[in-house]
């Protein structure tokens, strides 16, 4: 579950360290805004989301979030079953190794070395299948955020997308106008809702 989060972490840091830069063939719209400062948005054409909100309010990463949560806990549960067991194994050997030959005691040494290796070697397939699926949603999630974020921009005729994060800020100080974050999650969350159907 930490790799997950350090590997959500690591898309909002980079969502936070890069801008997505969409060009616009089409003149930029005028804002209707109440506000100087979102006119002035509109003109300049930068907006930010913040990647904090984003991640906690967007139901696909949550749903991606729990699965992972689910299968951490899971594979945790089937490896402490495994090396219970063996450790009862390697407890009933000690408890009877006295009374066994020294070619038994040899054998069954082996035969516990092979499987403490094999489930150290089972431990780390299931590691590194794990990581695997995490990259994976992770890109996903990557993409379908940039993706929507290109759509979501030239429409409104905005020519860079922001991010900010309160763990990373590469942005120290924007104006709250400039904050589309509400409207990006709504859209995405939509979004997931007909892909789910």
């Amino acid at each position: 579950m930490k790799k997950l989060i350090t590997s959500i972490s690591k898309i909002a840091v980079i969502l936070t360290l890069s801008a997505i830069v969409v060009s616009c063939n089409k003149e930029q719209t005028k804002s209707t805004g109440n506000t100087a400062s979102s006119s002035a948005a509109a003109a300049e054409g930068i907006v930010y989301v913040n990647s904090d909100s984003l991640l906690s309010n967007y139901d696909y990463y949550k749903a991606v979030r729990d699965k992972f949560q689910e299968k951490s806990k899971k594979a945790q549960a089937d490896l402490t079953a495994k090396g219970t067991a063996f450790q009862r194994e390697v407890a009933a050997y000690q408890q009877g190794a006295a009374n066994l030959s020294a070619e038994q005691r040899a054998t069954t040494e082996e035969r516990l070395a092979r499987k403490q290796q094999e489930l150290a070697t089972y431990n780390q397939n299931a590691g590194n299948a794990l990581a695997n699926e995490e990259a994976a949603e992770n890109d996903k999630l990557y993409n379908k955020v940039s993706d929507y974020l290109k759509g979501y921009a030239k429409s409104k005729g905005y020519k860079i997308v922001l991010t900010y994060s309160k763990s990373n800020p590469a942005v120290l100080y924007a104006d709250e106008s400039l904050d589309v974050t509400k409207a990006v999650v709504d859209g995405l969350n939509a979004d997931y809702k007909k892909e789910k159907k």
